[in-house]
């Protein structure tokens, strides 16, 4: 195996590759001619293009190589005049001809590739794309979003053209401007600006204003709540990237009225899973920083409704609402509504390292909070811990190790517990003994 694994690596350093003859043989080598092969990767290029130094290379590699900050050519050492890439004609359709003639060994053909979109292409779809906005030429708006869709689609090079020419604060503008003037009229142009605006984060200022605005809050919130699929999928991928990145924003959809009711409805009538965790996390950036809209999510039941999900829900899902959890649990409100749902300390303790590190920690925190506040003197939370294994597991995590706060919190809980625990305990600490740390 140590042998074939060198003449492998032997073989590629020469240039050769083994393939497969009709007849099944394995053993033939095909060489590629050096004039083929890009002098950076030294494999076969797909999209051979010409410096201004002469020397032709693989686009993907000479832009990772000028990415890094290099601006001379790899092979002569060159300082480029230019950073023109230029397509070499020639020398691709050799290559696709030498494909075609050594496909009976199991060569394919490489695609012709598509000329990348300039900077210059870009700017003149984006003037027009505001053009078209100024005078609410819908139709003509959503043809040019679609190029700029296809162009993204084509390479991650075309993505990068795309955002750092400013894509992401015209379509942002125009977003605001179709959603002043009516979300329903135009809701198909508004769902294909934000689905394309969704890759660009993080936008600049001027694009966070004009997707932060009031109008424009307030028409994604009418897409999370409108029925159309891909609308809501698209909406709160938006809100969490948006909220993410500025707490103005998430002062400004604080005050949208009904705003709680969406989210708590996209919990409890998921879409998918991904979209349930973007829920998750704009209503975590919400309820982080705002006490007013902590207590409406708590009247409208979201502590129950995240008891529940945690009780049989994949890694992701079960992190952001463990966070949420713990920020709910903040305010008395929220501790009250824990305190007499059954599931709350079962939940809780059963996560203890049975999830993920984030897991534990929020788990670890949430009881800690809510035995630290409980005012009821009988110790209901510490004994009803004591008896589902909260000392075992708690012991546990102490010797697996975990952040410094956490110990702390963990720690204090275990000396809590330790008052109750010769009438109340009922969990053999042998139970937790095959128990890993979660990867």
């Amino acid at each position: 195996m140590i042998s074939t694994w060198r003449r492998r690596k032997a073989d590629r350093r020469a240039g050769k590759k083994q393939l497969q003859q009709p007849d099944g043989n394995p053993n033939v080598e095909i060489m590629i001619p050096n004039h083929f092969r890009c002098p950076i990767s030294l494999d076969l290029m797909k999209d051979p293009v010409t410096l201004s130094s002469g020397i032709t290379y693989d686009r993907e590699s000479i832009e990772t190589w000028m990415e890094a900050g290099n601006y001379t050519c790899p092979a002569t050492n060159q300082v480029l005049r230019s950073f023109d890439q230029i397509p070499n004609h020639a020398i691709r359709k050799m290559i696709q001809d030498w494909c075609v003639k050594n496909r009976s060994y199991g060569i394919e053909r490489i695609p012709t590739p598509r000329i990348p979109v300039s900077p210059i292409e870009v700017s003149e779809i984006l003037s027009k794309i505001t053009v078209a906005t100024g005078s609410g030429d819908e139709m003509g708006c959503r043809k040019l979003v679609a190029k700029i869709k296809i162009w993204g689609k084509e390479s991650e090079r075309n993505r990068r053209c795309i955002i750092v020419n400013g894509t992401g604060r015209v379509l942002s503008a125009a977003f605001d401007a179709f959603a002043t003037a009516s979300s329903e009229k135009h809701a198909e142009i508004l769902e294909e600006i934000l689905a394309e605006l969704t890759w660009m984060f993080p936008l600049d200022a001027q694009g966070h204003s004009y997707l932060g605005s009031p109008t424009s809050l307030h028409c994604m919130v009418w897409f999370s709540k409108c029925g159309h699929l891909s609308r809501m999928r698209t909406a709160t991928l938006a809100l969490k990237q948006l909220l993410s990145l500025d707490q103005q924003h998430v002062d400004a959809l604080a005050e949208i009225e009904d705003v709680v009711e969406v989210l708590i409805k996209l919990i409890k009538e998921p879409i998918c899973p991904t979209s349930t965790k973007d829920s998750l996390m704009v209503i975590f950036y919400l309820v982080s920083s705002n006490e007013k809209i902590k207590s409406k999510f708590v009247q409208k039941g979201l502590v129950s409704l995240l008891l529940d999900i945690l009780v049989d829900s994949e890694r992701g899902i079960c992190e952001k609402a463990l966070g949420v959890l713990d920020e709910i649990c903040g305010c008395d409100q929220g501790r009250e509504e824990a305190y007499h749902h059954a599931l709350t300390i079962p939940v809780l303790v059963k996560k203890i390292l049975r999830v993920s590190d984030m897991s534990t920690e929020f788990s670890v925190s949430l009881l800690w909070n809510l035995c630290k506040n409980e005012k009821r003197e009988e110790g209901g939370v510490l004994v009803e811990a004591l008896q589902v294994g909260a000392f075992q597991k708690l012991l546990l995590l102490l010797q697996v190790g975990c952040g410094e706060k956490t110990k702390q919190k963990t720690t204090e809980l275990l000396k809590l517990l330790n008052f109750y625990r010769g009438d109340f305990e009922c969990i053999d600490s042998m139970d937790f003994k095959n128990l890993r740390r979660p990867s």
